[in-house]
């Protein structure tokens, strides 16, 4: 205990910048849930300082109080006196972990597969062929499934399955050099998007190439990170970093875009601060990396400057959309704008939910676990989607397109739910993207 008392002790100067004025009772929504006071993040801060000042010693059960956290960033964004509350509590993760060790199926999970991107490609394959046991296909709007079996972890989801064809198998037949720009991009595709949703990076590719920039989408790419350094493991996170720095490097490009609204936060902030290398010129190019690094709505829109010269009395609306903001864009990087602006260009109608930035309970692992709260914290973005009466329900997020389907298709509901980069690529003409 002394030992871990030491390592916390590395966050002490954070921890004391907490003053206790409960300000983050009043936006968490899993506090809202549960109303217990370990669940909030006030709460956490009070357990980790009492591993550091040997008030407590249970580690495991405050690392269950860690875990049990949707790490959206209500807290955080909300907070009076800056407490950077989801860089404390990851880093109180690691230090836990390093302290108590990963399980045997994380150590699996992250060190063999996630780590290595050409093993979980491979492994995703044959996934994809059990799953058409394990799953049947509920011919909704959503696109979900559900199980065929009684099964702890599913039979009460409707989840995504896994695509036919990951997007990586068609980068052999993208033609992206068929414009010449003085921009160019680089797009990161992400493990969601790239395994479960392919169609949303084709539709990106499409916005991208429409735009007329010379486009480059490294081969060999994996996940961000963001799992493994959820669950405390540093060695993994860095592990990914490194791999995708090496892609990187051997392109020149302007920007790096992504569609995934957790891996541009990802790679933005956490890449270079989370990075446990010393390595100067290493650190320095993570650094510009993460200035290069934007969402696609945010390049669409601030960079190609598409619909600034259009206004709403000038469209026809087609439809209505609503949309809801994904925590890790607009409370980490305030981004909010841009994605309502692509709507609009599109030519829909985009009409507010109540709560929009409100989070919609998926949390990553957090749905894991506490399916349960995560499916409450849902309903309640469900129930505000609806009373939209729209047709579609846009977001920037796999994972919150991910939750807010299993929602609607549980409900029986008729509505659409799409990436705004869909919506923006489905109003462009059709063009030959493909050999």
């Amino acid at each position: 205990m002394n030992e871990l008392a030491t390592l916390v002790k590395e966050l002490e100067e954070q921890l004391i910048v907490c003053t206790r004025c409960g300000m983050c009772q009043s936006v968490c929504p899993l506090f809202e849930q549960t109303l217990y006071e370990a669940d909030v993040a006030r709460g956490k801060l009070a357990l980790l300082s009492g591993l550091m000042t040997h008030l407590f010693f249970d580690p495991d059960g405050v690392n269950k109080r860690l875990n049990k956290c949707l790490l959206c960033g209500s807290c955080a964004a909300n907070c009076p006196s800056g407490v950077n509350v989801l860089e404390i509590f990851i880093k109180a993760r690691a230090i836990l972990t390093e302290y108590q060790g990963l399980s045997f199926i994380k150590k699996i999970i992250f060190n063999q597969v996630l780590s290595n991107p050409p093993i979980f490609n491979i492994l995703l394959v044959w996934a994809e062929k059990f799953q058409k046991i394990m799953a049947k296909n509920n011919k909704n709007i959503q696109g979900t499934s559900c199980a065929r079996l009684v099964s702890p972890l599913l039979s009460h989801r409707h989840f995504m399955p896994i695509a036919k064809e990951p997007f990586h198998k068609s980068l052999g037949t993208l033609k992206l050099d068929s414009k010449m720009s003085s921009i160019k991009v680089a797009f990161f595709t992400g493990c969601l998007i790239d395994k479960i949703m392919p169609h949303i990076a084709h539709a990106s590719v499409k916005a991208l190439l429409h735009s007329n920039v010379d486009l480059v989408i490294p081969e060999t790419q994996g996940c961000c990170g963001i799992p493994a350094l959820a669950s405390g493991d540093r060695k993994t996170f860095d592990s990914l970093v490194k791999h995708h720095v090496n892609l990187f490097q051997k392109e020149k490009f302007d920007y790096l875009v992504t569609a995934c609204a957790t891996c541009t936060s990802t790679i933005k902030k956490l890449w270079p601060s989370l990075y446990q290398g010393k390595e100067t010129s290493f650190m320095k190019y993570l650094d510009d990396l993460s200035k290069k690094t934007m969402d696609i709505n945010q390049f669409i829109v601030d960079v190609m400057q598409i619909g600034s010269d259009e206004t709403d009395q000038d469209k026809k609306f087609s439809e209505t959309v609503t949309y809801h903001d994904p925590c890790h864009l607009k409370k980490s990087l305030n981004i909010f704008t841009q994605p309502r602006q692509v709507i609009t260009a599109s030519g829909k109608y985009l009409k507010e939910m109540e709560g929009a930035d409100k989070c919609c309970g998926m949390g990553g692992s957090f749905n894991l676990f506490y399916y349960d709260i995560s499916s409450k914290i849902g309903k309640l973005k469900q129930d505000n989607i609806t009373d939209t009466n729209c047709s579609i329900v846009a977001s920037g997020c796999p994972a919150c397109i991910m939750q807010i389907s299993d929602m609607l298709s549980k409900a029986g509901s008729n509505i659409q739910v799409k990436h705004s980069i869909e919506i923006y690529a489905d109003s462009l003409e059709e063009s030959q993207l493909y050999e």
